[in-house]
């Protein structure tokens, strides 16, 4: 999951460097980082890049901004390059740490994330992903989850005073929605990330580790109870049994006008009032229902880590960079330029005033992250569960295309050997 808010322009290949050194200055490190387009700002990385050689004055940074289409390609063969012209920080997807920390080619950063960093403040859906083991590779730079977004106006319509805590008020309130031509709510049948949240919410699992090795899980009761209450939302709308919230786009459906809900990542609101400027001011969010009121649901986290590669020229260098790139006062500033939600719980607070950045936080609290295993990449390729889910919907018995799917994910997570 990556909607990336802003467009970055970049005229060069570097978009930070320096011009050279001034008379009395003495020769800087140069510290090379990889980011993502559009994780931040051209201003923001301006700001952090003058503030960090300002309070680094032997380091300099040169950041190279890098494009998603090849990344996983680009950032391996970085990653066994010894030659030292490779980066020496490197932005990567919080679910693709795994398939980057195989083999041994990520500095172990353990020591600094319980010595400096608060590793038991980071989201989990970041921190997780980030680890093989006891080991810290990933270290959480910032997130981003699916939210309810709704149109006030039918809520008040439908007499719905307040949005709903728990899952059951969310099916009747929904219920209650889904009438006068309206659907109340718009949920496409492969949606899998949302579906992951109720199994997870469940005490079930995608994938579960036993004795080594990987198996898939959405046979379990917990799963399938999960699946259930997904059969029982979607049924409250009309979204596609055969297709996943892209196709079409839920964005261009919900700005038809007819949709109360769905659920996506805040930002996509934007893209809704582009296609009808009538709904402007009528958007709200809320965190994804749990089971009771005392906690939002469970929710797919998505975003960012950052890894130094375990050959890099000077991990001190590197871990400075690191450190302050996700710490709380550049972490908070980024989440605030660019409506992420910061790495640390702790942080929730500096998003506040922002109700869909609020949303967010408050459901990133309890996120989770795809199975940490290099082959779950082999999975989302060609997923089984999307076609588990179109089956169940059009009535097959769910425990049946359980075991299938399920058969069929352990297959995909056992290496060849």
């Amino acid at each position: 999951m990556r909607r990336r808010l802003l467009a970055l322009v970049c005229v060069t290949g570097s978009l930070v460097s320096a011009c050279g050194m001034l008379p009395g200055e003495h020769e800087r490190k140069t510290v090379t980082v990889w980011l993502m387009k559009d994780s931040a700002s051209k201003d923001f990385l301006q700001r952090f890049t003058d503030d960090f050689e300002h309070t680094h004055e032997d380091l300099r940074l040169d950041i190279r901004i890098q494009d998603w289409t090849g990344i996983v390609g680009k950032v391996r063969r970085a990653l066994t390059d010894d030659s030292g012209d490779g980066p020496d920080v490197i932005e990567v997807g919080n679910t693709q740490v795994p398939l980057y920390a195989d083999g041994g080619r990520l500095a172990d950063l353990t020591l600094e994330s319980m010595r400096d960093w608060g590793k038991d403040q980071w989201l989990p859906g970041l921190a997780e992903p980030g680890k093989d083991g006891n080991a810290q590779y990933g270290i959480p730079w910032y997130a981003a989850n699916r939210v309810v977004i709704y149109r006030k106006d039918l809520f008040e319509a439908a007499g719905i005073a307040r949005p709903p805590k728990t899952r059951e008020e969310w099916l009747a309130d929904t219920e209650r929605l889904n009438s006068g031509g309206n659907q109340g709510i718009y949920l496409a049948g492969q949606d899998w990330y949302t579906l992951s949240g109720f199994i997870w919410d469940e005490g079930g699992d995608l994938a579960r580790q036993k004795d080594y090795k990987w198996e898939g899980a959405l046979d379990s009761p917990a799963a399938l109870r999960g699946m259930d209450f997904y059969r029982r939302l979607r049924a409250l709308g009309r979204g596609p049994a055969g297709t996943d919230e892209e196709h079409p786009p839920q964005a261009g459906v919900f700005a038809g006008g007819k949709v109360a809900q769905i659920v996506a990542v805040p930002g996509l609101a934007q893209a809704i009032v582009r296609q009808n400027p009538d709904l402007k001011g009528e958007l709200g969010f809320f965190p994804v229902p749990g089971k009771t009121a005392a906690r939002p649901g469970t929710v797919f986290t998505g975003g960012s880590d950052l890894v130094i590669p375990d050959h890099t020229k000077d991990q001190f260098a590197a871990t400075a960079v690191v450190g302050a790139l996700t710490g709380a006062k550049w972490a908070t500033e980024l989440a605030r330029t660019m409506n992420y939600v910061p790495n640390k719980t702790t942080l929730a607070s500096a998003v506040a005033g922002e109700e869909g950045v609020a949303a967010m936080a408050a459901g990133a609290a309890h996120g989770r992250a795809t199975p940490s295993t290099p082959q779950w990449a082999d999975v989302e390729a060609d997923n089984p569960i999307k076609e588990y889910m179109t089956r169940v919907l059009n009535g097959a018995d769910p425990a049946t295309e359980a075991r299938r799917a399920s058969a069929e994910i352990t297959e995909k997570l056992t290496p060849d050997v």
